[in-house]
């Protein structure tokens, strides 16, 4: 009888252990690359350049050590930017429209610029939209209010 229920409770132990270790990971334990594919259903391929893109934008319009807190806060940050594809052409007409009516040349060249890459990654230009509010989220949680702003600033 005793060894009994040894053998159920040793049982119920190993199976519980078993489907604890089996359970999938939820969304806050995920990477980037993963909460950008579950949540929008592109492919990690498209996720990881959608996201190095981003990244890559931040770097070119912040300055060293503001894009040093980012890359310090984000897992990861080096192989998205790597995935990110090359972006092609000159943000000068841009540039040149947007100082007529008051704007940041800046932004909007790198929003024109994320849509493009987004386009090599075969995705449309609304998808930039998507990805920004998931990956500043995910800088928030990883890297605080700070770094949240800091990439936000440059993408608005």
């Amino acid at each position: 009888m005793f060894r009994e229920q040894v053998i159920k409770g040793l049982s119920f132990t190993f199976l519980l252990m078993w489907w604890i270790l089996s359970t999938p990971v939820y969304a806050e334990d995920m990477g980037l690359v993963d909460l950008l594919s579950n949540q929008l259903g592109v492919t990690r391929h498209q996720a990881e350049g959608g996201a190095g893109s981003i990244f890559q934008s931040a770097k070119q319009n912040l300055s060293v050590e503001d894009f040093d807190s980012i890359a310090e806060a984000i897992p990861g940050i080096d192989e998205m930017m790597d995935a990110a594809p090359k972006a092609e052409g000159s943000s000068t007409a841009l540039g040149s429209v947007s100082s007529m009516i008051g704007g940041n040349s800046n932004k909007l060249g790198g929003l024109a610029g994320l849509t493009s890459t987004f386009g090599k990654l075969g995705m449309t230009g609304n998808m930039v939209g998507k990805f920004i509010p998931i990956v500043l989220d995910y800088a928030k949680d990883k890297g605080g209010e700070h770094v949240m702003s800091l990439l936000k600033g440059v993408l608005s």
